[in-house]
C-alpha cells in the first residue's frame, strides 16, 4: 500500500485522480526545491478548499440548527472553520506527515504548523470538490467536523481554558499556568508554541497563530491527556 493509500483509507475516500490527491499535499516550498514534480503547489486548491470550507460549514448550520440566531451561526461556524480547528482536524488523521515538505520547512517543524496542516486540510477538500462534485465534498468534510461540532456544543460554550482551570482547581487546587515557548515566522504570520503547566508539570503543548489561540490549543491537549488518564 502506497503512502497516498494509506491517507485514503483514514480519509475514507478514493481519488479518481491521483494527480489531485498529489498536488493537494504539495507544501510551495517542496515544489521550490523540486519544481520537477509537480505542475503546481497545493495553493490555488487551498482557495478554492477555502470558499467550499465557508459554503459547506454555512449550509449544514443552517438546516441542522433552524432555530438558531444569524449571530449563533456566525459564532458556530467561526469555530469550526478557524485555523486551529482545522489543523486539529488534520492531526486527527496525521495529515501532516503525508505532505511534500522542502526541507527547511521540515527542519522548521512545519508538520506541525496549525497554519500549513489547516491549509493542507483546505487543498483536500479542494481536490475532492474537482475529483467527486459538490456533495461528496459535503460528506468528507462533514464527516471531519461533525465530531468537532459535537464537541463544542457539549462544553455549553466555555472554552477549553476554562474547563481546564475548573477541572485543575477541583482535583488539586491549583490554577494552569501557561509558558510561551518560542514564536516563530514573520511579524505579520507569526506562530507561537505554548506549554501548560500545572506546578512543574507539563500538562500539553498547543500552538497557534496567537498567544491566545495557542493556550486554548495546549489546554485542549492537556484535558484530552487528563481524560485519557
Amino acid at each position: 500500500m502506497t503512502r497516498r493509500s494509506e491517507l485514503e483509507k483514514s480519509l475514507g475516500i478514493k481519488f479518481r485522480d491521483q494527480d489531485l490527491l498529489r498536488q493537494a499535499l504539495v507544501h510551495r516550498s517542496y515544489l521550490n526545491e523540486n519544481p520537477e514534480f509537480a505542475p503546481e503547489d497545493n495553493q490555488r486548491l487551498e482557495y478554492l478548499g477555502d470558499a467550499l470550507l465557508d459554503f459547506i460549514v454555512g449550509e449544514y448550520l443552517y438546516r441542522r440548527f433552524p432555530n438558531f440566531r444569524e449571530g449563533k451561526l456566525t459564532s458556530l461556524r467561526a469555530a469550526l472553520v478557524k485555523t486551529e480547528s482545522l489543523a486539529e482536524l488534520a492531526r486527527r488523521v496525521d495529515l501532516g506527515s503525508y505532505i511534500y515538505l522542502g526541507r527547511g520547512e521540515e527542519e522548521s517543524g512545519g508538520r506541525a504548523k496549525p497554519s500549513l496542516l489547516a491549509a493542507a486540510v483546505e487543498a483536500l477538500l479542494g481536490a475532492v470538490y474537482l475529483d467527486q462534485g459538490l456533495e461528496q465534498a459535503k460528506s468528507f468534510l462533514l464527516g471531519l467536523l461533525t465530531p468537532r461540532l459535537e464537541e463544542i456544543i457539549a462544553k455549553g460554550g466555555k472554552d477549553y481554558k476554562s474547563l481546564l482551570q475548573e477541572r485543575a482547581q477541583s482535583a488539586w487546587g491549583q490554577i494552569p499556568v501557561y509558558r510561551t515557548i518560542s514564536e516563530t515566522g514573520p511579524d505579520h504570520a507569526k506562530e507561537f508554541t505554548v506549554e501548560v503547566l500545572l506546578g512543574k508539570k507539563v500538562l500539553g503543548r498547543g500552538y497557534g497563530l496567537s498567544k491566545q489561540s495557542a493556550e486554548q490549543d495546549a489546554a485542549h491537549q492537556a484535558l484530552q491527556a487528563l481524560e485519557q488518564g
